[in-house]
């Protein structure tokens, strides 16, 4: 079998693995640095791909982002969503962090833009690339090639192997180009892989049937084949296989790598109901970056896996169309024919009890001054299930449905790890010389729920963190 010696290899090839990559590199430019992407060059960077911005915290206005965002109300805002189910050490070091990497990010080629505006609130909290994250790929790409990493791609990592030491000696990658398995040699090990939500069988595992109508928001390679590598070599695995980042997205979506746009952004403005024709939870809980997140779950908690968002004319010009034109009709009986007679939904909506539930919506609504940009005072009184801002009337046609289901971003399961990125053993024993950032390694901060923007803060810190950690281990083995 071939045989390649590296004194660093990365597997992955997104976000998390290019910056650990490069960071190594700056520590020593002689350093030999392989990373190893299992998709072909047209796809690379995994789901940072698909990615828009990521979270940073900040004292003083910037050339990206306004006003001011605190740790203490960043940390906040993680503390909520994972419901107090958090690492407050891990979370606030990525948080500290989040100034640097947004300044290295532009020393090495990123480009970033003011927010858009739109629902999503973000132009105080997250930093915009220009291009989208395809642009921040490409960008560390080309840093990457500059700097001399060899990069592999349409090689996929299956095995991790371990010397008389317990460190990691080697790791097994089929080539698929050659279809021919390779052994990689190196001092030390970076493991930024992603998840497992491509792998629709462990998804299935996780969740049971239901997961059959789960839609992958990103890329189709996240097979989490690293995750069952390391299980193999007893490194310690937290986090609950069902949680992730999971959102509600247009059901039409294509099954792999509809990305962002595929995201339905007016959930908050209307109203939302499952094919029962009724609601089931409350639409305007929060700001909808800190409630988007917890909208997949809960489609996926619903007969079918499927659900309809509906709003009237009022709100058209508040947020941000999806990747495909609304169901549009002048009547909720005329909406829910429609939707009853499109076969690529494969689910009926009850009509009767539709009409009844907006009707009943509409009588309860509080009116007050409708605002999307603040917690406004619009509101439902005398409902089992209120709404608490953003409550407008469904009375003014045409009326609009996106139709919804659940969409995987990532999952949160994955490998336990030190504040520098070493990997822990089931013992929690470290091994000397493999690290974990990125997706694999996420479940340390989120257990569940999701603030945008936060995978690539996490991503970006321990990315850094891992490349300078085993640029450490390499040369003290040189």
């Amino acid at each position: 079998m071939e045989s390649r010696d590296f004194d660093i290899v990365v597997i992955g090839g997104g976000n998390a693995a290019l910056c650990a990559a490069i960071s190594a590199k700056e520590q020593d430019s002689s350093l030999k640095i392989a990373l190893l992407e299992s998709s072909p060059k047209k796809w690379r960077g995994g789901n940072s791909q698909h990615t828009r911005n990521l979270r940073s915290m900040h004292d003083a206005p910037t050339d990206v982002l306004t006003s001011t965002y605190s740790e203490d109300e960043f940390f906040d805002d993680v503390f909520k969503v994972t419901k107090g189910q958090t690492n407050e050490k891990y979370a606030r070091f990525v948080i500290s962090k989040t100034p640097q990497i947004v300044e290295w990010a532009k020393k090495n080629g990123v480009r970033f833009q003011p927010s858009m505006r739109g629902t999503l609130h973000l132009g105080r909290t997250n930093a915009f690339f220009l291009g989208g994250g395809k642009s921040l790929v490409n960008a560390y790409y080309h840093t990457a090639e500059n700097l001399g990493i060899k990069i592999f791609y349409q090689h996929e990592a299956l095995e991790l192997k371990s010397d008389s030491s317990e460190n990691i000696s080697e790791v097994l990658v089929f080539d698929k180009e050659q279809n021919t398995q390779i052994r990689f040699h190196a001092k030390a090990f970076v493991i930024a892989s992603g998840g497992f939500e491509s792998n629709l069988e462990m998804l299935e595992n996780a969740w049971g049937e239901c997961a059959r109508n789960f839609i992958i928001r990103g890329t189709k390679f996240n097979q989490g084949k690293m995750l069952n590598a390391l299980k193999n070599i007893n490194a310690k695995i937290i986090g609950d296989p069902t949680q992730g980042h999971m959102v509600a997205i247009d059901a039409r979506t294509p099954k792999y790598d509809g990305g962002i746009a595929s995201r339905v952004d007016c959930v908050s403005l209307g109203i939302v109901v499952n094919s029962a024709g009724k609601r089931f939870y409350d639409e305007g809980e929060d700001f909808w970056p800190k409630r988007y997140a917890i909208w997949g779950r809960l489609v996926a908690q619903q007969e079918g896996q499927i659900a309809y968002s509906i709003t009237d004319s009022k709100v058209q010009s508040a947020y941000m169309p999806s990747l495909f034109p609304p169901i549009v009709a002048d009547s909720i009986a005329e909406l829910a024919s429609k939707l009853n007679n499109d076969k690529n939904l494969a689910m009926n909506i009850d009509e009767k009890e539709l009409e009844n539930t907006i009707k009943e919506y509409n009588q309860k609504v509080i009116e007050g001054e409708f605002n999307h940009t603040v917690q406004d005072n619009c509101h439902t009184q005398g409902l089992s299930i209120e709404k608490t801002h953003w409550a407008l009337k469904i009375d003014t046609p045409p009326y609009y449905c996106y139709p919804l289901r659940p969409g995987v971003t990532f999952t949160y399961m994955g490998v336990k790890v030190n504040m520098d990125g070493q990997v822990h053993k089931d013992d929690d024993s470290l091994f000397g010389n493999l690290f974990a950032a990125g997706e694999i390694m996420a479940g340390n901060i989120l257990t569940q729920g999701y603030v945008a923007g936060l995978g690539m803060s996490i991503g970006s810190v321990f990315g850094r963190l891992c490349g300078v950690g085993a640029a450490k281990v390499a040369l003290a083995h040189k």
